[in-house]
């Protein structure tokens, strides 16, 4: 069996790569001659539908070699997982015995690991477990109501969760059992697809050949995988980052082979990427292999070339006469005073220093510096052009600004700009000259259309989201055309997709820094101070006197588990919508926001507020009706729509069109082809901190797992409330999760800053004894235990 074959190597792998740690501050590494595991096999999943998986739970208690037992080195254990996760696709795409059984019943595996041929019902089985998600959360809701201060027992939770499951279905069980569960399943299995009965033929299972694999290609890729994990950490990875990338990209090649023969392959990609495309931050004979002091080649380059590139561009010049810029704003907005900040930014903005930076907290009025300063740099005859890393963002910026406006890419790609994926996974960023053929259209490129002169200023909005890439290829326009360029954002919202620390770097260099601090979004001023303290705490103490805080002024709600979270967002949609109020809900991911949006969908038909007799299809099979909310996740100039833009479904027509109306203004009409909304229109009724940042709603209810970026948009989206939901079931559990919320990683925008980070993280590590000789040869029995589990 697979996944039996899988158990042992991993068990085998914990105890060879993890340690526990002796002496004074652990500082020696003790490596391990016992550990123990717990294995829980599962037929089903949480909501009863079918998932035959397996859980190892590794106990923290572990035997060192010196035969003392105590906890393992939890950092480099949750470290490791990287490659116990890598190990898993691995075997699921490369397995020999277990490709050849798949084969023998005409099954493959497409691309991505998944048995191409049933790919199409993980959909309606992944709504339906959704849904009965949603009536788990209900049901023990009801429980906990009608027997207030009882936890409800085993026996009870069993009861609802077979409850849950048979809810809905035709011919319900009264009681579940195996039986009865199979038939059920299997009949849905059919019903979704009728064609499950037919026989299959039998297929050859094939195999790319071991010594055709192109090892420089996994080499590349292995690093690819590894920096694009990343981010997080400025760009540093580790030794088992580059073993798990290597993994994966072997794990995608089509090969069938054993493990034994796939590890000489591995072990040939790793000292190859090491060699030959990554850089390493630190001196020192002996590394742990967790300890991430390695970056990519190109990341390297990247961070020095980006920083060389402002501190040519970073001339100083003027600021426009503040007693001028005050004239100005009386002339736009009458009523309307800039405060001290304000005035300093509008001054900057407008006057001739080569970079201006304004960071500014959320609702620190932004747009009212921008609306002035682009009407002071009009009124003296240069132009402000706004560019965001979002079209989105642009478009409000420019509109509330009076200034046209762009996404970034869109500026880069008018000045020659070009990108696209190469083979090994990586983004190649080139730019074209007059004249060269675009490879993309095979259109010739004939130069800019858009004038940007020496003068104009070039406002980058949201700047916090701008990465590294796009800002190298902005500094080589702003230094062709000679026009200044300011950075508008907050780093302590959301971060770039990609690798961070270019408004870091503009900050560092400009001339020009001015950070807007009073708050004029929000109703209440006292939670206009929690915020600010809540975007940059002063220390750990604050940290834990703000979570006091949003816990005793109501703004925490605690739920028993993920699905009663979900539940609360989908109550909360429903109470704000039934007052005609708005409301943003932010997830941690795309998957929940998912998961939420197509619950309040599903209450919205069931109260007839949502139409389905006239549909279209969108993203991943999605049934969207007239009156639903969506967004839009593809930027087209032809329709006039931006990427995360929400909007109400208003109309479908014969001819295969979907109106839209914005949702911030049911006037503003787009129409979009079904072939669009199939590919790129989801449910919009919840979004990641992404969708929200920049919006303004009457209120915000934030979900479980949010990072500190999604914390603090999140609950800086509402004028008149702010909230979030944790998986929390006490107010103490709650005050930790929130403190370990507020948690940030430092951004290492220069190389400095990443060496001296992984110095740092190399001085915490336990390093192996003088005096150690390695692991002892114990054999597999003794090296791990393993008590199986069967549910």
């Amino acid at each position: 069996d697979l996944q039996d074959r899988l158990r042992d190597r991993i068990i085998k792998l914990w105890q060879a790569e993890l340690n526990a740690r002796r002496g004074k501050q652990g500082a020696i590494r003790e490596d391990l001659a016992r550990i123990e595991v717990v294995e829980l096999q599962h037929e089903r999943s949480r909501s009863l539908d079918p998932h035959k998986h397996r859980h190892l739970w590794l106990n923290v208690k572990v035997q060192g070699l010196d035969g003392k037992w105590s906890n393992v080195d939890t950092r480099v254990a949750l470290r490791f997982q990287n490659v116990v996760n890598a190990e898993g696709d691995l075997a699921a795409r490369t397995d020999p015995a277990w490709i050849a059984a798949l084969a023998a019943k005409g099954f493959t595996l497409n691309s991505d690991g998944e048995i191409a041929e049933l790919q199409h019902l993980v959909r309606p089985l992944s709504k339906r477990s959704a849904q009965i998600e949603s009536n788990k959360a209900a049901h023990l809701l009801q429980w906990k109501q009608e027997h207030p201060g009882d936890e409800p027992s085993f026996a009870v939770l069993a009861q609802i969760d077979q409850w849950a499951w048979a809810a809905g279905r035709p011919n319900k069980p009264r009681q579940l059992n195996e039986e009865d569960w199979a038939s059920i399943v299997m009949a849905e299995l059919l019903r979704a697809d009728p064609k499950l009965r037919q026989p299959r033929s039998e297929l050859v299972a094939r195999s790319a050949v071991l010594d055709d694999l192109d090892i420089d290609l996994l080499a590349a890729k292995t690093v690819v995988d590894a920096d694009a994990r990343s981010t997080g950490t400025g760009g540093r990875f580790s030794d088992m980052d580059i073993r798990a990338g290597a993994i994966r990209a072997l794990a995608g090649t089509g090969v069938r082979a054993s493990r034994a023969e796939l590890e000489i392959i591995v072990d040939k990609v790793i000292k190859l990427a090491e060699r030959s495309h990554t850089v390493t931050l630190i001196d020192a004979a002996e590394i742990p292999h967790h300890v991430k002091h390695r970056m990519a080649t190109s990341t390297a380059a990247l961070k020095t070339t980006v920083a060389l590139r402002i501190d040519r561009l970073s001339y100083n010049g003027d600021d426009r006469a503040p007693n001028e810029i005050v004239a100005i704003a009386a002339l736009i907005e009458p009523d309307r005073e800039l405060n001290s900040d304000q005035l300093a930014g509008a001054s900057s903005l407008a006057g001739t220093a080569g970079i201006v930076c304004v960071s500014g907290a959320a609702g620190a009025g932004k747009t009212t510096m921008l609306k002035v300063a682009g009407a002071a740099l009009r009124q003296s005859g240069r132009k402000m052009i706004i560019v965001a890393p979002t079209k989105k963002a642009s478009s409000v910026a420019g509109r509330e600004a009076n200034s046209s406006s762009s996404s970034l890419h869109q500026l880069l790609h008018d000045y020659g700009w070009r990108w696209r994926v190469n083979e090994a996974g990586s983004v190649d960023w080139i730019k074209l000259s007059p004249g060269d053929v675009d490879a993309d259209s095979g259109v010739t490129y004939r130069g800019p259309v858009r004038e940007v002169s020496a003068g104009d200023r070039i406002v980058v909005d949201e700047a916090g989201m701008l990465e590294l890439e796009a800002a190298n290829a902005l500094l080589d326009v702003i230094g062709r055309t000679g026009a200044g360029v300011a950075l508008v954002g907050d780093q302590r919202q959301a971060l770039p997709v990609g690798h961070s620390g270019a408004m870091a770097l503009f900050w560092r260099r400009s001339p020009r820094r001015v950070e807007l601090t009073t708050i004029h979004r929000f109703r209440d001023p006292e939670w206009a101070q929690l915020s600010l303290r809540l975007r940059e705490p002063d220390s750990s103490e604050d940290m834990h006197a703000i979570a006091n805080e949003l816990i005793e002024k109501g703004h925490v709600v605690l739920t028993d588990n993920d699905a009663g979270a979900g539940l609360a967002m989908v109550d909360a949609w429903f109470q704000a919508n039934g007052v005609g109020e708005t409301i943003a809900l932010i997830t941690a991911t795309h998957a929940e926001s998912q998961t939420i949006s197509e619950a309040i969908q599903a209450r919205r038909l069931a109260a007839g507020q949502v139409s389905t007799r006239r549909k279209f299809i969108g993203q991943a099979g999605q049934v969207i009706g007239i009156g639903d909310i969506v967004q839009t996740r593809r930027n087209d100039s032809t329709t006039g729509v931006d990427n995360r833009q929400s909007w109400t479904v208003k109309k479908i027509t014969d001819d295969g069109y979907v109106v839209l109306a914005a949702a911030e203004d049911s006037s503003d009409v787009r129409r979009i082809s079904t072939s669009y909304a199939a590919d790129h229109v989801h449910l919009g009724y919840a979004s990641t901190v992404y969708g929200v940042q920049g919006e303004t709603t009457d209120r915000s209810l934030v979900g479980p797992g949010v990072d500190a970026a999604g914390l603090y948009v999140g609950l800086t989206r509402g004028r008149q409330r702010n909230d979030i939901v944790l998986v929390a079931p006490t107010p103490s559990a709650a005050h930790s999760e929130l403190v370990e919320m507020m948690q940030r990683q430092p951004i290492e925008e220069t190389l400095e800053k990443s060496r001296s980070a992984a110095s740092q993280e190399f001085r915490r590590a336990a390093t192996l004894h003088p005096s150690a000789t390695g692991p002892a040869q114990s054999s597999p029995d003794q090296r791990g235990r393993a008590a199986s589990i069967q549910r």
